[in-house]
């Protein structure tokens, strides 16, 4: 029986945690001098992409190279610096729709998925936060997560995904996403502070893809 494993990227187009093969080479083939590996669970992949940099070659340098979205966190105290801020992106609507989370303070990739077929960034950010709220779940931790999608945010509280998207035979992914996502809200209590992201005030959020 095959084990599931978790990929840690170094060095890659987006530098993170994924939980597929597929997603992890999508970040590494054809980038040159890609940095990665794999590791059999969860907790021990995040301990090495936070770890010690002489342990786990190039995690300094990934860092450094992550480029994050500039956020002037001394003037705005109120931002929860040890947070999950969560964001997705869609070129057309519908079409081709990905999110991802990040630490707040850092901007290190937590997550990522998609692109998915035949989305809109509602959805994209609908389940960005169940994500990042099932991810904390498995971790025992309720972390705050921000996101600046007042409708997501509302989905997320009403525990239903009150999209009118049609469902084609492109998007079937996305929509047993969506299942998952309203079956695991209907099945689990979570004590996370959601958090609207003050974009007016603050500035784009820290997992912005920075298309627009």
């Amino acid at each position: 029986m095959s084990t599931r494993k978790f990929y840690v990227v170094w060095e890659g187009r987006s530098p993170g945690i994924y939980d597929s093969w597929e997603e992890c080479k999508d970040q590494i083939d054809g980038f040159p001098g890609a940095r990665y590996k794999a590791f059999p669970s969860q907790d021990a992949a995040t301990e090495a992409f936070r770890g010690d940099a002489s342990e786990h070659i190039g995690v300094l340098k990934a860092i450094a190279s992550h480029n994050p979205v500039a956020v002037n966190y001394s003037a705005f105290p109120e931002i929860i610096l040890d947070s999950i801020a969560v964001d997705a992106a869609c070129s057309k609507n519908p079409g081709p729709v990905e999110y991802r989370g990040v630490d707040t303070k850092t901007g290190i990739t937590l997550f990522k998925v998609g692109p998915l077929a035949d989305g809109t960034n509602n959805i994209g950010e609908f389940l960005a936060i169940v994500h990042a709220l099932a991810m904390t779940a498995q971790q025992g931790v309720a972390t705050p997560i921000y996101s600046d999608s007042r409708t997501a945010l509302a989905w997320v509280r009403d525990r239903k995904c009150k999209t009118t998207l049609q469902r084609t035979p492109n998007n079937a992914r996305i929509f047993e996403l969506m299942r998952r996502a309203e079956s695991w809200l209907q099945t689990h209590s979570y004590a996370n502070r959601l958090i609207k992201w003050k974009t007016e005030e603050w500035g784009e959020i820290p997992a912005d893809f920075g298309r627009k």
